[in-house]
């Protein structure tokens, strides 16, 4: 059976405002996970939001004899990347009480939001740096002590690194990661999503710079080769619902295999993922 390790059922990959003012629609979920299930997943992992879509289709999906885990709402530092789609919190004692409610409401792990996004017009830049490494440690720290695993959207070299010896159980994305970054993955057990269909299925779209979307999807695809040639751990996520990634749209294996990463290589890491979370 296969596995979309990152996923946003509220999105539809066309217009992320319409997608949100949808809200939860059991009939337009229901066609999503039919359409999973009937291309062999049996393993869906959401990346959350703050509506209850996802935890709506985590029940729903057991009719589809689909596996759904959810951190619920995204949990992101205010005025920083992610309240478009999650919760906020000012302080480390804000952040731990939403990991208490969230955990009590059905969330199966936490998920925080380190970093900005890739800059897809401008290789190398991300749209902000990313949270002073104390209050990443500590973030990871509360949900650990709450019994929860940790998946982390990250960008960048330092912040990955700092995420990774921290105990982070997933990196989601991994734009610019360098070899420090690797290395702590690798040595600390790291699962890396990098959802590179984010990337490569911009290319002919003419929304963004092509030159630059080359670049990025170049240099995505050579680090995701160092990292599998190191023995670390890959898994498919395609980040469905975002802009030119359509639910259900099997890209992700075939850019992974373009860096060497092999169906075997995905196994263990899914395996690694489903045991977490």
């Amino acid at each position: 059976m296969k596995a979309d390790c990152h996923i946003h059922m509220v999105l539809d990959g066309v217009d992320w405002k319409a997608s949100i003012a949808r809200g939860i629609q059991e009939e337009y979920i229901r066609g999503v996970l039919a359409n999973y299930r009937a291309q062999g997943y049996d393993y869906l992992r959401d990346g959350g939001d703050r509506w209850g879509v996802s935890l709506q289709a985590k029940v729903l999906a057991q009719e589809y004899s689909i596996t759904y885990k959810t951190p619920l709402a995204p949990l992101c530092l205010k005025g920083h990347y992610g309240s478009f789609i999650g919760l906020t919190y000012e302080t480390p004692r804000e952040y731990a009480a939403l990991v208490t409610k969230q955990r009590s409401q059905g969330a199966d792990f936490v998920k925080i939001m380190i970093s900005g996004l890739m800059d897809f017009d401008r290789f190398g830049m991300l749209t902000e740096p990313g949270l002073e490494p104390g209050l990443i440690r500590e973030l990871i720290h509360i949900a650990h002590e709450e019994g929860m695993s940790v998946m982390a959207h990250c960008n960048g070299g330092d912040t990955a690194r700092v995420a990774a010896e921290a105990g982070v159980d997933s990196v989601e994305h991994g734009a610019y990661l360098d070899e420090q970054a690797l290395s702590a993955m690798k040595e600390n057990g790291v699962v890396w999503v990098p959802t590179v269909s984010t990337i490569g299925n911009l290319l002919g779209k003419g929304r963004f710079r092509e030159d630059a979307v080359r670049k990025i999807l170049d240099s995505a695809l050579e680090k995701l080769s160092a990292f599998c040639m190191m023995g670390g751990l890959i898994a498919p996520g395609t980040d469905a619902g975002a802009w030119a990634v359509p639910h259900g749209c099997a890209t992700e294996e075939a850019w992974l295999a373009k860096a060497g990463v092999t169906a075997e290589d995905l196994h263990r890491g899914i395996a690694v993922l489903r045991r977490k979370f």
